[in-house]
């Protein structure tokens, strides 16, 4: 077992997941979580655009780094940082995909940055159609950019995924799928939004094969 496949476990059988530091998890199960959520079917995409989530990456804590380098700094390691920066602009470093379990070289360019994405655990786009067309800009704002909702992740499955909920996107490695499910659920259930039938479907259906799996909290 590779030492990513056993930090995996050990965060697994903790209840709890996501980025390269470990996540807190609730005294409540991601089931329990899951049914304080309201289902509905999807609203329409009618008046989407990626800037009703503010600008790409903003500096919404206003650390001096903008989101995408917060979470790449967060989720890799070996990393090497554009001088004069401040320690904030990466320009290279090693992932190690939560998603594949592979390991990813990064380096920033034009081309070569895709190979490394973040991803909105809850997209965008599926976000906007369970209810965030009615938050406030800055809410949405603040969604696009809340480090529990975005992982450094390979950029082809990123891609792969696109705006897919749970019913019809799940990470090929399966020993992280209850723990990717229940960040979908924490995500919801802090900004509000709700779930598909299908959605809720498949998600009752994966976690009841890790029952009692703890909600993370951040």
């Amino acid at each position: 077992m590779s030492r990513w496949q056993i930090r995996i476990a050990v965060l697994l059988a903790a209840g709890v997941f996501m980025g390269q530091v470990p996540v807190e998890a609730s005294t409540k199960t991601a089931e329990a979580v899951l049914e304080t959520l309201a289902v509905k079917g999807r609203a329409p995409k009618t008046g989407y655009e990626r800037s009703q989530f503010g600008p790409a990456w903003s500096d919404v804590d206003r650390n001096g780094c903008d989101t995408r380098n917060d979470i790449l700094s967060r989720d890799l390691t070996s990393i090497v940082f554009k001088s004069g920066t401040r320690d904030c602009v990466v320009i290279s470093g090693i992932l190690v995909d939560p998603y594949s379990g592979e390991k990813i070289s990064f380096e920033r360019g034009v081309k070569s940055s895709m190979d490394v994405q973040i991803d909105h655990v809850v997209a965008l786009s599926n976000a906007w159609q369970t209810g965030a067309f009615k938050l406030s800009y800055e809410k949405r704002r603040e969604f696009a950019n809340d480090p529990m909702n975005l992982l450094a992740v390979k950029g082809r499955l990123n891609s792969q995924k696109g705006d897919g909920d749970a019913a019809t996107w799940l990470p090929p490695l399966k020993n992280i799928r209850c723990a990717y499910v229940s960040q979908q659920i924490v995500v919801k259930a802090k900004y509000g939004l709700w779930v598909t039938p299908p959605e809720k479907a498949a998600m009752q259906s994966l976690l009841a094969k890790c029952p009692g799996f703890k909600a993370p909290t951040n």
